[in-house]
């Protein structure tokens, strides 16, 4: 994962997409505005892996919101980074704990949530969901607060 300010993915003319998990393509840029508390979010209405066991495609749409604190993640690189999941084998909750984690190494964000909302496969949709407060600070509690809050009014599901 790269921390630098010379981006390598934005503006490449030849843009080379991996099918194998890779966390090296995220790369970061320096936060304008980080005194201010504010909501990025990306929203990856065709992300695909696939299932672990059966090596069968899965499809979600995966949500990512953070508030950053000195990082902000490029958003080509991001992009490039989920397309590396194409052909990697996970479970879906591992999948976007994973996307968490990734995340966190890389900017290090006052609080970060991924929300993967698969497609059915045989009659039943999974949406795992996970959060992170970054210790010590106020979104730690916010981060508590939203995970045991957030199914409370579950969104309207009609197969998606």
């Amino acid at each position: 994962m790269r921390e630098k300010e010379d981006l390598t993915k934005l503006g490449s003319k030849k843009t080379e997409y991996s099918t194998d998990y890779d966390p090296g393509l995220l790369e970061s840029f320096s936060n304008k505005h980080p005194d201010r508390d504010y909501f990025v979010k990306f929203n990856c209405p065709e992300f695909t892996t696939l299932c672990p066991i059966t090596g069968q495609p899965d499809f979600a749409t995966i949500t990512i919101s953070y508030v950053p604190d000195e990082k902000l993640v490029e958003s080509k690189s991001l992009k490039l980074y989920l397309f590396s999941f194409r052909e990697h084998g996970d479970f879906h909750e591992d999948v976007v704990n994973i996307i968490m984690e990734d995340l966190i190494k890389l900017l290090d964000p006052k609080y970060i949530e991924v929300w993967g909302r698969f497609l059915p496969r045989g009659g039943i949709s999974i949406d795992p969901y996970c959060n992170y407060g970054k210790t010590g600070t106020p979104w730690e509690k916010i981060a508590f607060e939203r995970l045991s809050n957030h199914d409370l009014y579950p969104e309207k599901v009609d197969n998606r």
